[in-house]
């Protein structure tokens, strides 16, 4: 069993988690058509994934906590990103 910090355990996970947050942000800026947003969105993604990148090659372990993290990234952001139900929607009674 290969040995875990839980402090760097900790970091990759909250790495992850922005970095996913970052990339759904890009996302929704390219699915705009928001060229700055978009470019700036994609710079802070790869600046932030440098840290996951590098922190979890050096054992594998670290792989699941970088998952975790994307995960809870992705949720987050996409919660976010939600409307209320019936804002802006003239469909709804």
């Amino acid at each position: 069993m290969p040995h875990i910090d839980p402090l760097l355990a900790v970091g990759v996970s909250i790495s992850t988690a922005a970095t996913d947050a970052v990339y759904v942000m890009f996302n929704a800026a390219v699915s705009s058509r928001r060229r700055l947003p978009a470019a700036t969105w994609s710079s802070i993604w790869y600046l932030l994934s440098a840290f996951a990148v590098i922190s979890y090659t050096k054992n594998w372990v670290y792989v699941c906590f970088a998952a975790a993290g994307s995960w809870v990234g992705a949720y987050l952001s996409m919660t976010l990103l939600r409307k209320p139900k019936g804002a802006g929607d003239l469909s709804t009674p």
